[in-house]
């Protein structure tokens, strides 16, 4: 399959999973809130072009918010998280070995360890920028932090769970043309 479809199908299929199964889940509590439709940003090619990864993010953000009536509020963390990507992996990874390796990250082209890191901090990032706009305050300090430490450890508690079960085929790039 190519990486067009291949991202296409997937961005539909995060949508509908985020939309008509985790937002229809009531919350677990008052401060867990399950999020693991911003994983299809973490997911995308190595080589994609700075700008395009924010542009798609956008998008991706902008239809999420479409379906659930809350036009910006995700769109601003997809595009936060897109924008301090290609930062994390330069720090995390040595780039000419991985992007002439592998094209997406994963837990196979990274190892578990900058991959769960990578994912870990993004995940924290995102949903703290979150939060903090669906609130707008600070308001009680405990409760924000609550919220979100929460609402992160149960994503990514379901993205390393996705990570195990289903498992990505790491496709290896050679140089033959």
């Amino acid at each position: 399959m190519s990486s067009l479809v291949k991202n296409i199908v997937r961005f539909t299929l995060f949508i509908f999973l985020q939309v008509f199964i985790l937002n229809e889940v009531p919350p677990l509590h008052r401060f867990i809130v399950p999020y693991v439709y911003f994983l299809y940003i973490l997911w995308l090619p190595f080589n994609m072009n700075r700008v395009l990864l924010m542009v798609i993010a956008f998008i991706f953000g902008l239809t999420l918010d479409s379906f659930t009536g809350t036009l910006g509020l995700h769109a601003a963390p997809c595009v936060l998280i897109a924008f301090i990507r290609p930062f994390m992996l330069s720090i995390l990874l040595p780039q000419e070995t991985i992007e002439q390796s592998y094209s997406e990250p994963g837990s196979r082209s990274m190892g578990w360890a900058p991959y769960s890191l990578y994912v870990g901090l993004l995940t924290f990032i995102h949903h703290f920028y979150l939060v903090l706009i669906e609130w707008l305050q600070f308001g009680d300090f405990l409760y924000f932090l609550g919220k979100v430490l929460g609402t992160t450890a149960i994503s990514l508690l379901m993205i390393f769970l996705a990570e195990l079960l289903f498992l990505r085929k790491g496709k290896y790039r050679t140089n033959a043309a």
